[in-house]
């Protein structure tokens, strides 16, 4: 959900060429990977954006507004996220197409962000959202995904990673966000409506950004297509959100044991006060949920399958693992952030995975008055300005010749942690106002996934699948990764 604002590119510049561009334009070499190889289209994107010193532009039109740019320079990057953020806004489309968020904090212009996440943010500061973490990761390793992968190997299954992940950070999540668990990860993986719910709920947001804001509208209003879908998701996880409020404040001023955001939330007497204080905090639930889940699912996914491809990545790992923790020759579960902490090449690994599958592919800003990036390109009110993750990532000005590798190594810091890169160059978590809170708790649940699995299994992702980028608001694994998993001890 993090991400859930960026629109496609491969949407919004083919409906460009359609109505504008001369086969001259930069941007027309790629209608064809657009219509006919979707899947190779960030490559193409990447290429073309190489060719035109990293920013292309579409002028304007009646259909472009003001313009559109696309920009991997570094130089732009920091110009539009940091230096002169307060012009850059995410625009009233994007408010738009999240209405089903209502009232949280999210959706809110900067001024209103900046005030309302001191509210929703402040729960990373708490000493018991700490100590709550390795538990989370613990419980959800125990209870969901050693049974399952067991199961999944003594049965000789194919099992699809991408699916596999997605259930685990849901139940993580909403350990965390409601101190309930939803189980969507058990022997068998029973059908979860919530799980359905929020791919159905992404998938029309996509869809909101892909299509004219009347053709939207108009299936909203018929009940059609991709916005039923929506309607009837958002009653199944409103309903569900309400459930767990209404839960949580029949016990509340009793003794609960553990930490859990909703809890944290409903301690704040400034809230108690306010009108519609239930619906804020299931609105601000709901944007946990999505955050919580679709990121990290979509970067273990790519992860597992680069590793398949570079097996030296995996034993390397492997290594540090037993240097560092030195587990017991026997089933392990890792959890405790102290020794996930010393993992510091699987985290350069993850870090890579993210360099090469951004899991926001582009970032969309629109400016609120005339401006000049440092490229020179001039940008009219209104225009948009696209940020390509994915193309940055393959810049040999910033990455060097090797770009296109899966190379961990990249990220040795001196000092032996990991190499700090500014945002204006590694743009996943996001920068100036904008940058992530959850980073830490992201990779501590990652790397105690991974851990775990590598640990106590031998995974293996089939081969002749067809792996590339889904055609989606967030860089997915097309079609999921199956694999197949032996355990390693007995």
């Amino acid at each position: 959900m993090l991400c859930l604002q960026i629109v496609l590119a491969i949407t919004l510049l083919s409906l460009i060429f359609i109505f504008q561009f001369s086969k001259n334009t930069p941007l027309a070499k790629l209608l064809p990977t657009a219509y006919f190889r979707s899947h190779e289209l960030y490559d193409k994107l990447t290429q073309v954006l190489a060719e035109n010193k990293g920013t292309i532009l579409c002028k304007s039109s009646w259909f472009t507004g003001n313009g559109i740019i696309v920009t991997t320079d570094p130089a732009n990057v920091h110009h539009v996220l940091s230096s002169k953020f307060s012009i850059y806004s995410r625009g009233s489309e994007f408010r738009k197409a999240f209405d089903f968020l209502g009232d949280a904090v999210f959706v809110k212009d900067l001024d209103e962000w900046k005030e309302g996440k001191k509210f929703t943010h402040a729960f990373y500061k708490e000493e018991e959202f700490h100590k709550s973490t390795p538990l989370i990761i613990d419980r959800t390793l125990e209870k969901g995904l050693v049974p399952v992968l067991d199961d999944v190997a003594d049965r000789n299954e194919v099992i699809d990673l991408q699916d596999l992940f997605s259930r685990y950070m849901l139940d993580a999540t909403c350990l965390l966000a409601t101190g309930f668990d939803l189980a969507s990860l058990r022997v068998g993986l029973p059908v979860c409506p919530l799980l359905d719910a929020m791919d159905d709920m992404a998938a029309a947001v996509f869809w909101r950004n892909v299509l004219p804001e009347s053709v939207w509208k108009l299936q909203k209003w018929m009940g059609v297509g991709k916005e039923k879908k929506m309607a009837e998701a958002c009653l199944v996880l409103n309903r569900k959100l309400e459930d767990f409020v209404t839960n949580k404040e029949e016990v509340a001023g009793k003794d609960q044991e553990g930490f859990d955001v909703l809890k944290f939330y409903m301690g704040d007497e400034s809230r108690k006060k306010t009108e519609n204080n239930k619906a804020f905090l299931c609105a601000n639930i709901m944007t946990l949920f999505f955050a919580g889940r679709d990121t990290s699912s979509a970067l273990l996914t790519w992860f597992f399958y680069l590793i398949s491809r570079n097996p030296r990545v995996q034993k390397k790992i492997l290594e540090e693992i037993e240097q560092n923790l030195s587990p017991p020759p026997k089933r392990h579960r890792f959890a405790k952030v102290e020794e996930l902490s010393k993992l510091v090449y699987l985290q350069s690994a993850l870090t890579e995975s993210l360099r090469l599958f951004p899991t926001a592919p582009v970032i969309i800003r629109n400016a609120t008055q005339e401006d000049v990036l440092p490229s020179g390109h001039r940008v009219g009110k209104s225009a948009k300005v696209i940020l390509c993750s994915y193309a940055m990532g393959r810049r040999p000005e910033i990455w060097g010749e090797d770009c296109g590798e899966f190379k961990p190594e990249r990220w040795a810091g001196e000092k032996g942690g990991v190499k700090h890169v500014g945002s204006n160059s590694f743009l996943a978590f996001g920068s100036g106002p904008w940058a992530c809170p959850g980073r830490e708790l992201a990779f501590a649940r990652m790397k105690g996934v991974v851990a775990t699995i590598l640990h106590n299994y031998d995974v293996g992702v089939l081969e002749g699948q067809s792996v590339g980028p889904s055609v989606s608001a967030l860089l997915n694994v097309n079609n999921g990764l199956k694999a197949r998993v032996s355990k390693k001890w007995m």
